[in-house]
């Protein structure tokens, strides 16, 4: 009787382990072009030691917000912020964390054509990753810090933030209301009793 074992033969294995070898190297150098082969850098690392990155093609996260600011120049300029607000807005229990943390970026005007709107007030803007050359104290920008945008990823669309009324002050301020009254009119009534 001839019994064949279900598991791979030797050379089967070797075969099975060349193919994955082969398609992690071509993901490999793919990477780059679907910017996933530069280090993720987080904003404040930027903003505290931003020569150790100048000229060296990185990721960032975040949020675009402010404005897309299209330039006859054929580029694109606008904000990101990495801080705990472009994941985690205040509105959905996100906590207060400090102040917005981001930078500037330029990109072609051809990659910010169709994104969603930047984020403001009620509105979040698209969480994007950028990957491009971070520009540190650029001469030829007037010392402008930012990162040269060559791709982008949309991680997630933008949208409208919801806030519901705050029933506790407005209950406080019903009471307030109310007791305004009584001591306007109790008052009143004591000023006409001393005429």
């Amino acid at each position: 009787m001839n019994r064949r074992s279900p598991l791979p033969n030797r050379h089967g294995v070797i075969r099975i382990a060349m193919v994955l070898l082969v398609m992690t190297s071509l993901l490999g150098l793919a990477g780059p072009a679907f910017g996933q082969g530069s280090a993720l850098v987080p904003v404040s690392e930027l903003l505290e030691d931003g020569a150790r990155f100048d000229h060296i093609t990185i990721t960032v996260e975040g949020e675009l917000v402010g404005d897309y600011g299209f330039r006859d120049d054929g580029f694109m300029w606008t904000q990101i912020n990495d801080d705990s607000y472009a994941r985690d807005a205040l509105v959905d229990g996100g906590p207060r964390t400090g102040a917005n943390t981001g930078i500037g970026v330029r990109m072609p005007s051809e990659l910010g054509v169709d994104l969603p709107p930047v984020g403001g007030y009620r509105l979040e803007g698209p969480l994007v990753q950028l990957t491009g050359v971070w520009r540190y104290h650029d001469p030829d920008r007037g010392g402008e810090s930012y990162l040269d945008v060559d791709g982008m990823l949309v991680v997630e669309s933008g949208r409208r933030l919801e806030e519901g009324p705050d029933w506790v002050v407005f209950a406080l301020g019903v009471l307030l209301l109310v007791t305004s009254l009584v001591m306007w009119r109790r008052n009143r009534h004591l000023s006409l009793d001393w005429r």
